[in-house]
């Protein structure tokens, strides 16, 4: 089991949407924050192109302590205990995209084994800064 982080960044540190980690998550399960889970229910369970129907397929943990249904996205369900703990126990890769407290409680566990950092090539100036450096900028 390894624990891969999946970001799009621009040239200037800014994050923005994630998209998928392309053959990864065939076998893997997608780890995301309510946040992120409840801005992805927006935009795949609708859509029927072959990158969505991936997405919509592959098996999804929510971290999230105040989110009780997950029924609005297939494959989903709510990560049981601890955020460090059940990814330990995880068996498949698990595949962070966007999630920023997600990831920072995993590298703060020193439980990334791998990132692949997407750049756009942009500067934004003001949003939210990498994992890297935890501030906004505006």
């Amino acid at each position: 089991m390894s624990v891969i982080v999946i970001e799009f960044v621009t040239l200037d540190g800014i994050v923005s949407d994630p998209d998928g980690s392309g053959g990864t998550l065939a076998e893997g399960v997608m780890l995301m924050g309510r946040t992120t889970w409840q801005a992805f229910t927006r935009i795949w369970p609708g859509r029927d192109d072959p990158f969505a129907a991936r997405m919509n397929a592959v098996p999804k943990l929510v971290a999230s302590r105040s989110l009780t249904d997950t029924s609005a996205w297939t494959n989903s369900r709510l990560l049981e205990g601890e955020l460090a703990d059940a990814v330990r126990r995880e068996k498949r890769d698990v595949v962070v995209t966007g999630s920023l407290s997600v990831v920072h409680a995993l590298m703060a566990e020193d439980l990334v084994d791998e990132y692949r950092l997407l750049t756009f090539p942009t500067i934004v100036g003001a949003g939210v800064l990498s994992c890297y450096r935890r501030a906004s900028v505006s």
